[in-house]
């Protein structure tokens, strides 16, 4: 037997889940730039139910070509829970992007993967041990490094970000739960389908009518969050989710260059430094948890230049 492909396999699943990771997050920075342009004539909980309706539409032609049967799940609870933290993670996000400096709120997003690890100890049974909680706390240490409390008093906006990146993380860690059994387009379909109506209530107390020229940036919105999203369920479908998620902080130059050219804002060296820190903990955590992953995928060779049948994969585990 081969052993090298054993080694490989992983590798390439990791390098696959990252390039579709990032394809995300360029969908999802132009995302932001729409959500701050509307921000300015509607209120984010509209946005939001926008962004659900348009997305609805934008999978209509993926459901007309699979038919109802690509609908077919046993998860629909799962998907339920999914949906309602979605919405609230949506909320959130929308509203601190219509607030505070895009950079800003980008680089407090970034404690989802850290919120992550966490949540996978719950839901996906990984065992953390202390240098990832370790590398946790130094993540942290990086978002009050942004926030700077005791110097700067910390903006409402800024712990909306916490909440959103809070709620992200158990949402993301429910799409690893659900790629097991279901498609990516049945798990984003489902999403939204429950999404647009629970996102219409709140949206109602606010309700303004779109000009057409809103309406079709609105168009934009979804289109750009339903292929963001196809991108993370295929990038989650394909590696594990602390391999993928510190791959995220793609989105911050390009949020930084979107601020700069269509908004004229700037970042601060506070927000740089803490953005590094947490990125630089989120690379050790997926480090730590590829090398593990390494260990206990590769069977190791018997003495005959025969490889041994591998032993039974256990409880997923990480320092």
């Amino acid at each position: 037997m081969d052993t090298s492909s054993a080694v490989d396999a992983p590798r390439s699943d990791s390098l696959r889940g990252a390039l579709w990771m990032v394809l995300a997050c360029v969908f999802f920075s132009v995302l932001t730039g729409l959500i701050r342009h509307l921000s300015a004539t509607l209120d984010p909980f509209e946005i939001v139910f926008f962004r659900n309706l348009f997305s609805l539409l934008v999978m209509l032609p993926w459901l007309a070509r699979g038919g109802f049967g690509a609908l077919r799940t046993r998860r629909l609870p799962l998907l339920g829970v999914r949906a309602v933290i979605a919405l609230v993670a949506m909320l959130t996000w929308f509203t601190a992007i219509a607030w505070m400096n895009l950079a800003d709120a980008v680089a407090l997003s970034f404690t989802a993967p850290l919120f992550a690890t966490v949540a996978a100890v719950f839901l996906l049974n990984e065992v953390v041990r202390l240098r990832r909680w370790t590398a946790i706390g130094v993540g942290f240490v990086g978002a009050m490094i942004i926030l700077r409390p005791g110097f700067t008093e910390i903006s409402p906006a800024a712990l909306l970000v916490l909440v959103s990146a809070a709620a992200m993380a158990v949402s993301m860690c429910l799409v690893k739960i659900l790629s097991r059994t279901e498609s990516v387009g049945a798990i984003v379909f489902y999403m939204v389908l429950m999404l647009t109506p629970a996102s219409l209530i709140p949206a109602l107390f606010v309700w303004q009518t779109p000009t057409p020229e809103e309406l079709f940036w609105l168009v934009g919105l979804g289109a750009m969050a339903t292929l963001g999203h196809l991108c993370l369920g295929r990038a989650f479908a394909i590696a594990d989710a602390t391999a993928v998620l510190p791959f995220d902080f793609v989105r911050l130059p390009l949020i930084v260059a979107i601020g700069y050219v269509v908004f004229d804002q700037t970042v601060d060296v506070w927000t740089g430094v803490g953005a590094a820190v947490i990125i630089a903990s989120s690379v050790y955590i997926a480090h730590r948890e590829a090398v593990h992953h390494r260990q206990v995928s590769v069977p190791p060779p018997r003495l005959d230049g025969e490889a041994v049948p591998p032993r039974p994969e256990p409880r997923p585990a990480a320092e």
